[in-house]
Order: C-alpha cells, then structure tokens, then sequence
C-alpha cells in the first residue's frame, strides 16, 4: 500500500528517531534546511517507496509526523 508522510516541519526537534525505524529507509533529516527552532527537520527523500506503515509517526515523541494511505 503506497503512503504520504507530512511533517510538520517546524516542531521537529531534528531528534533523528523516525529514521532509525523506517523500514524502507526513506525519513532522513533535511541537511540543506534548518527549521523555525533551528534544527534540521525530518524528510522523505523518496515518497513514492512510502508504504505507510506509520512507524515513524509511532515513534515521533512530539507528533508532528502524520501518514496518510493512498
């Protein structure tokens, strides 16, 4: 089943959680981007390979992780 991951970008402490469960390995952190708090925000470097099986929303300690099924 294919997924979409939206983060709310600017809530992101840059706590790297969500990549370490990622069972396809696509939540990374956004290197080239530093977010309202000054961290570098979580992203999704290949959306298309999402199969929403919302590991990283799980674990997301301040939830700002949401994953829809397509």
């Amino acid at each position: 089943m294919a997924g979409r991951v939206i983060f709310d970008e600017n809530k992101c402490k840059g706590c790297e959680l969500c990549t370490t469960v990622c069972p396809v390995k696509i939540v990374v952190m956004d290197k080239e981007r530093i977010n309202v708090k000054g961290y570098h925000p979580a992203t999704v470097k290949e959306m298309d390979k999402c199969t929403a099986c919302s590991s990283c929303a799980k674990i997301c300690p301040d939830v700002v992780i949401k994953v829809e099924r397509l």
